[in-house]
């Protein structure tokens, strides 16, 4: 998994950031807030603290990883030497976790979107399975590694947003149609290593956004219902889809979407070239777009209440990858 985090331009690196220093007010967090703000009282106490609150709440949930295993944290040591990460989260359910910001977020993403965890930690460990741990990770592994540390979910109704997104056409999707967010698209932080950025956010700050296509009626649904139909809708795809690359992903600058930053409320604020980029693709971006399924709006419909592992490739890159 990714550790380090790079500034932009990857020149130097920033400081890194601790618990004291999240915002729960941003609203990047609201989505994690109500359980990460009692996790980050106890992780400032100390580590041990910190897993047994984060194992209190998965005994309850009774949430299950990729084979069915129940959820659990453990200490990063108790990780044995020679294991993958993901085989290991696959074979017992236990994810090793160390007493820092990016491990704090992804355990808060199991509890948030538990199906599309469980989904990638089977897809990586099933890849695992099938090739090895050799010097290379392979794309599968890589284009999953890249969804779990730096995706967002681009939740859309309308598709000409779903293409201005792709066609990084940032005039018509934040200028042109900004009325349309919350209305016909929306974005929930699903990566945990873009949730560790967003701490201390900047401008350049880009996730990789994997486009849902949701009904029209879904933006008056409550949040919760949201969510779990995002986490159904997704999960059964990423356990579907034969084929998965990086390039399913389009770029989104996260400072961009309106009512994210004060300073995007000016329109001169998505002139930064250097952020806004035209794009570098010499051909189409494949649509990604995941059809709406119906065991996701049966979900919806209800109310639905709520490592040392390997290094990854670097999913915080800015552009188009």
């Amino acid at each position: 998994m990714l550790r380090d985090v790079d500034s932009p331009g990857g020149a130097q690196k920033r400081a890194a950031p601790g618990f004291a220093d999240i915002d729960w007010s941003r609203p990047w967090f609201a989505q994690v807030a109500y359980r990460g703000v009692r996790w980050q009282q106890a992780a400032l106490r100390s580590a041990a603290d910190q897993l047994l609150e984060m194992n209190a709440d998965a005994a309850s949930a009774c949430i299950l990883t990729g084979r069915g295993e129940r959820l659990a944290f453990i200490p990063q040591d108790e990780l044995p030497l020679g294991i993958a990460y993901e085989a290991h989260i696959a074979a017992t359910g236990c994810v090793p976790t160390r007493h820092n910001l990016h491990d704090f977020f992804n355990a808060l993403s199991w509890f948030e979107f538990p199906r599309i965890k469980a989904a990638l930690s089977a897809r990586g460990s099933a890849a695992v399975d099938a090739m090895g741990i050799g010097p290379t990770r392979g794309g599968t592994r890589d284009a999953l590694t890249v969804f779990d540390e730096n995706a967002v979910l681009f939740a859309c109704a309308d598709e000409s947003l779903a293409t201005a997104l792709r066609g990084f056409d940032w005039k018509t999707l934040f200028v042109d149609q900004r009325a349309a967010w919350s209305e016909r698209c929306e974005v929930r932080c699903f990566g945990h290593a873009l949730l560790e950025k967003l701490v201390t956010p900047y401008k350049a700050c880009t996730a990789h956004a994997w486009i849902v296509d949701v009904p029209s009626e879904f933006f008056v649904w409550t949040r919760a219902s949201r969510d779990a139909y995002l986490d159904e809708t997704v999960a059964g795809t990423l356990l579907e889809r034969a084929e998965f690359s990086s390039q399913m992903f389009a770029p989104l600058p996260v400072l961009g979407i309106p009512g994210w930053w004060a300073e995007n409320e000016s329109p001169s604020f998505y002139e930064d070239s250097s952020v806004f980029r035209s794009g570098r693709r010499s051909r189409a971006t494949p649509d990604v777009k995941i059809a709406a399924s119906k065991a996701g709006q049966a979900v919806a419909a209800s109310a639905v209440s709520a490592g040392e592992g390997e290094e990854s490739p670097d999913s915080t890159g800015q552009g188009d990858g």
